[in-house]
């Protein structure tokens, strides 16, 4: 009996865990950067934390696979700054310019990143 009502309770356990999925639709640059600057305290931290970094290394690793090098207007320095403090940067420069908030995600990102890591040609 008592094996029975652990696999019902399963379901149920799983569910209260499960994030909102409207939590982390990212449709504008505001919700990149709210996503990214999820504050350590929030219960959420963790998944916020690995999406944002999911999100900016995904951005730039296809961006670095479509481009050939001669072309690219972003190289990251060697080493290459942690994830953290991209996203941290990222943060702070989207703040300071709202008017890319309505913008797209990944565009406004690209906008950070030329002025971060321009190429060097």
């Amino acid at each position: 009996m008592r094996s029975l009502f652990l696999l019902a309770a399963l379901p149920l356990a799983a569910s209260v865990h499960a994030a909102d999925p409207d939590a982390y639709r990212i449709r504008n640059a505001a919700d990149l950067v709210y996503i990214c600057s999820t504050p350590s305290s929030a219960p959420d931290h963790a998944t916020a934390t690995a999406f944002c970094h999911g999100v900016l290394a995904g951005a730039y690793n296809y961006y670095a696979a479509s481009t050939a090098e001669a072309d690219r207007f972003v190289c990251v320095p060697d080493p290459a700054p942690t994830r953290s403090k991209v996203a941290g940067d990222f943060v702070a420069w989207a703040n300071a310019r709202p008017q890319f908030m309505k913008s797209g995600a990944i565009d406004t990102l690209f906008r950070f990143a030329a002025e971060a890591f321009p190429c060097r040609k």
